[in-house]
């Protein structure tokens, strides 16, 4: 029985520490410290910065597919995605709609189109990116 409480006791310990006075925490702190403290807090502001710089960079992707979209190589697949989506929204406002034991969606025209853009798009990404 011991292994099985050694086990235990390293995994769930039932030993409780008590926490160091507020006194000792409160330090004040040395001119060295003080300026460490102010440049990590610069850096942090830096990498905020870098941060944002990356978010307003728009997806490169997406405007490589949305050039494809417009090629006729995929418009056909875009023009019949968008006939499917038609075709099923209307489906979907008949009455009885709910009732109905097969319900079409798009995933065929949907995986078919995804697929034409991205063969469009990737021999052209790469040389995009940074």
């Amino acid at each position: 029985m011991s292994l099985l409480q050694d086990l235990i006791d390293a995994i769930a310990p039932t030993t409780a520490y008590a926490e160091e006075p507020a006194e000792a925490v409160a330090e004040p702190l040395l001119a060295e410290e003080a300026e460490e403290a102010d440049e990590a807090e610069e850096e942090e502001e830096d990498d905020e910065d870098d941060d944002e710089e990356e978010e307003e960079s728009a997806d490169q992707l997406e405007a490589l597919q949305k050039e494809c979209a417009e090629t006729a190589a995929c418009a056909k697949y875009v023009h019949h995605y968008h006939e499917c989506v038609e075709r099923v929204t209307k489906e979907m406002e008949e009455p009885g709609y709910e009732e109905k034991h097969y319900k079409e969606d798009c995933v065929e025209e949907f995986f078919h189109l995804q697929h034409c853009l991205n063969d469009c798009a990737a021999p052209k990404l790469f040389y995009k990116l940074k």
